[in-house]
């Protein structure tokens, strides 16, 4: 989360400690965009970065990774969800373009409130007129198709770098399952895995938050991931 800022402390908000670049399995064509935000955390980038996919597609776990790895860096950062931009106010965003790096989640949220729409557009200005704040924002459509009203605040948010998660094929899905197992301590046998891609919703949050109560579960019954077990526990 972000370092030494009183205004965090108000936010009821709290980074997982689990999300960072190393638990993040990239799916391909994404390479580019992680090796971008790594840098955005380490030093100030002159380019603002744009980042957009569908809901529970591993925007929010990006920017969870890029304030993590400022802060192993000592670097200042500050993690805002817009998601619930109705109860913080738009006057949280004063002052941030002295913190390093500054990521905005789900700035989909806000678009048709004016004066969120207003805040953001001159905090962009400020982040420019001041160069020293690397800033990464995510949502879950380009701009241009979001719905935004203000058309200055369209194009401050294409100013810099703009790219769009790619999607992960059934067999990476597979792989950062069962990477999230082994940092965990668990195995996840590969026919374990395929049941819960083939039995579940496809996306990693659903597949991460079964996985941790499987986690647990295994504990519990010192049992081995087994799909009978795995069925016993979900009910499936």
């Amino acid at each position: 989360m972000t370092q030494n800022s009183p205004l965090q402390l108000s936010l009821p908000v709290h980074l997982p400690d689990d999300e960072t670049f190393k638990s993040y399995y990239p799916a391909s064509g994404n390479d580019e965009l992680i090796q971008k935000l790594r840098l955005s955390a380490e030093s100030y980038q002159p380019q603002a970065i744009f980042l957009w996919g569908p809901e529970k597609s591993g925007r929010t776990h990006l920017l969870h990774a890029a304030c993590a790895h400022a802060k192993e860096l000592n670097r200042s950062s500050f993690y805002i969800p817009l998601g619930i931009h109705a109860s913080i106010s738009p006057a949280l965003l004063e002052g941030l373009e002295h913190v390093d790096l500054v990521c905005i989640d789900d700035i989909n949220a806000i678009a048709g409130h004016p004066l969120w729409e207003e805040a953001i557009f001159d905090f962009y200005n400020r982040v420019a007129e001041q160069k020293r704040c690397s800033l990464v924002v995510s949502g879950t459509k380009a701009p241009k198709d979001a719905g935004f009203v203000l058309p200055d605040l369209v194009s401050r948010l294409t100013w810099g770098l703009n790219y769009q998660l790619q999607p992960m094929a059934d067999d990476e899905k597979l792989a950062a399952l069962q990477r999230r197992a082994a940092m965990r301590g668990l195995q996840l046998p590969e026919d374990v895995g395929r049941f819960l891609l083939n039995r579940l919703a496809r996306d990693l949050r659903t597949l991460f938050d079964v996985l941790d109560r499987l986690d647990k579960a295994s504990m519990i019954h010192q049992r081995k991931l087994t799909i009978p077990f795995v069925k016993e526990m979900l009910r499936l």
